[in-house]
């Protein structure tokens, strides 16, 4: 499609076109994801939303088992692990084929799912500053690995600190989330990573001024010539901004991607599959 970088990434030795823009479906496995409708508890529930995502044509699950959200209660990595196992295991045998990302900022539990699981994507909201041995063991497991922007850390991102950190700096935004990434780009290149996936990280230590200046200036992110993932599904950004929930957000959320897809957006990453393949069919009828 026109506007988007041209790049193939290699999943286990199976190409997948990003010169297409695909559709990531969200499958939570924790008790307090901030959307309530995208939880799973059991294998069952697992297995459902994994051929719900299939069927509504996604073409990658991302697997989640730390909830980010504002309040939400710290997951221990044998935790963490136990639930991810589970999942993994529900979601092979009901999807398979399917590519399979893990949404997690230790190094550990990404070796697990894929030396034990056969995961294809790493999908790291830290960007590294969860744990210093992710850049390393990604590298040396050869798989792609989303690196996401955040401010300020896991801990303190939904406070005000990342905020007022910014607020006192005479850089501007866009320019320092550049240099962010640039670092970190520059250090996983060095560490011979192979695939790596742009995700500018709305919603994660952000304000409602900056998660916008970051989608209208998305198309600036182009500049490594690196695939870009948008994450914006019935976010703060969205339903705050709008006056209402997480769960009547549906309909900003595809106005949102609709623009990301227009601004090169390769990768969306999303709870509603559906309206979001839709959105890729009309933006790459309009676009050519």
């Amino acid at each position: 499609m026109k506007g988007l970088v041209p790049y193939t990434l290699n999943l286990g030795g199976s190409l997948m076109n990003l010169g297409e823009p695909q559709v990531m479906g969200i499958l939570n496995v924790t008790p307090d994801s901030f959307y309530a409708a995208s939880r799973t508890f059991d294998a069952e529930t697992i297995s459902r939303r994994a051929r719900q995502i299939a069927d509504e044509g996604g073409t990658i699950i991302d697997i989640g088992a730390y909830s980010t959200r504002p309040g939400s209660a710290d997951v221990g990595e044998a935790e963490e692990m136990l639930r991810l196992r589970r999942a993994l295991a529900a979601v092979k045998e009901a999807a398979p084929g399917i590519p399979v990302s893990i949404d997690t900022f230790r190094a550990d539990v990404a070796k697990m799912c894929v030396e034990e699981y056969g995961a294809d994507i790493i999908n790291d909201v830290s960007g590294g500053e969860g744990d210093s041995r992710m850049f390393e063991t990604v590298a040396k497991l050869g798989v792609p690995y989303i690196l996401m922007h955040i401010g300020g850390t896991i801990d303190n991102m939904h406070s005000d600190a990342p905020l007022t950190s910014h607020a006192d700096s005479a850089v501007p935004y866009m320019q320092s989330v550049m240099a962010f990434l640039t670092e970190r780009i520059n250090k996983l290149h060095s560490l011979g990573a192979k695939d790596i996936i742009i995700d500018p990280g709305y919603g994660f230590g952000k304000s409602m001024a900056q998660n916008y200046e970051l989608l209208n200036c998305l198309d600036y992110l182009k500049a490594w010539q690196l695939p870009l993932l948008v994450g914006v599904s019935r976010k703060s950004m969205i339903y705050k901004f709008l006056d209402t929930d997480s769960s009547q957000a549906l309909n900003g959320t595809t106005v949102c991607n609709t623009i990301a897809l227009m601004k090169g957006a390769s990768i969306l990453r999303v709870h509603d599959v559906k309206a979001a393949v839709e959105a890729v069919k009309i933006v790459k009828q309009t676009l050519g």
